[in-house]
């Protein structure tokens, strides 16, 4: 007979660890079910640890409205749980006259998500915040920021776990019913189990379709396909050249490849994209001349043999190459039709900045 639980949540990493803390606080009770032997393992930790403003995100987009409000929730949660972070800064780089009008765009639909404080930089501003960076003009964003993602998880853990909830790793969902007295799921690993939730939270990343299409009576026309986008990673040798965070103005026709600086120092460059078929971290060091070329339009003091191979991340997209990306799709009963089930398909970018306020959009839709 299956074990009753009121709430299970599917997936470990940091999304899937605050929408467990979130019912938990709520007074749920609560499993995290965790298919590694540890939490966090995928892209949760293998990204660029960036707190982002909200910048690009589609007017009214999922993305915009959770991002804005996760940052500033992460940053006061940051604060109080003595997390690691720094509130770095970025500059937005346009290298040449063609890339201005992409420069105001973000300046103006920054705006309009709510972000207020940006600021807009000279060459001569620019040189002299950056001297390293080349480029006419810049647009500063002094509330985007880093953070320690594997601190930050811990942390979500921990409150979560004072709460009653409880992580059972090594244990993947390996299929899964819907009935008339709640979702029953299975887990394998090395002890299976069966159990009946009321509650089932499906944030298992790019596993999530997989997942999803494992549970029968969940309607398979509301499940995305799949895609995987795999990113690089290069790490600087030598002392950090900057100060702040350095995107260079998206275009078609080239890497454009960002700066970031952790909370240790270490400068890395990326990620690119690539498009695979299949989870595969392994790291293309074919792609070192592109990132030479790229990063040098902006920053034209890179030495040869100065990049370092470093690690590579693969963000859970809902689209392919060459379609729009999407927003995020958080689909309650209302898009599926099955009473306690929540699915979170492509939370990719900026979902560790946003994490804390999709806890709050998936309660608020349980709740419903």
């Amino acid at each position: 007979m299956a074990e009753r639980i009121e709430c299970a949540v599917i997936g470990a990493g940091v999304v899937g660890l605050a929408v467990a803390r979130r019912l938990a606080m709520s007074g749920r009770e609560v499993v995290l079910l965790e298919a590694e032997s540890a939490f966090g393992t995928h892209t949760s930790s293998r990204n660029s640890e960036v707190i982002h403003a909200g910048i690009y995100y589609p007017t009214g987009s999922l993305k915009a409205r959770l991002c804005v409000a996760g940052r500033q929730a992460l940053y006061r949660y940051c604060a109080g749980h003595d997390v690691g972070h720094r509130r770095i800064g970025k500059i937005i780089v346009a290298c040449d006259e063609s890339e201005l009008a992409g420069l105001g765009k973000y300046k103006d639909q920054a705006a309009i998500n709510g972000v207020d404080d940006l600021q807009v930089l000279t060459a001569g501003a620019l040189a002299g915040l950056e001297p390293e960076v080349r480029g006419v003009a810049g647009v500063l964003s002094p509330s985007t920021g880093i953070v320690d993602s594997h601190g930050l998880m811990l942390a979500y853990l921990g409150d979560a776990e004072s709460r009653g909830a409880a992580l059972a790793l090594g244990s993947p969902v390996v299929s899964g019913r819907v009935e008339a007295a709640g979702i029953v799921l299975a887990t394998g690993g090395a002890e299976s189990a069966e159990i009946r939730c009321d509650v089932v939270v499906n944030s298992a990343g790019f596993n999530a379709q997989a997942v999803a299409r494992t549970i029968a009576g969940i309607p398979r026309q509301s499940i995305p396909p799949t895609h995987y986008a795999i990113g690089h990673y290069y790490t600087l040798a030598g002392a950090a050249p900057f100060k702040r965070l350095i995107y260079p103005v998206a275009r078609p026709d080239w890497l454009g490849v960002h700066v970031t600086v952790d909370l240790g120092g270490q400068v890395k460059f990326g990620p690119d994209i690539g498009w695979i078929d299949r989870v595969d971290y392994r790291f293309d060091e074919s792609r070192e001349a592109a990132f030479y070329e790229a990063i040098r339009r902006y920053y034209p003091g890179l030495r040869d043999g100065a990049l370092r191979p470093g690690y590579t991340g693969i963000r859970p997209k809902i689209h392919g190459p060459g379609e729009p990306a999407p927003d995020f799709l958080i689909q309650g009963s209302r898009e599926h039709g099955v009473p306690g089930l929540v699915n979170l398909y492509g939370i990719e970018s900026p979902g560790l900045t946003a994490s804390l306020a999709i806890a709050d959009y998936v309660e608020t839709l349980l709740a419903r």
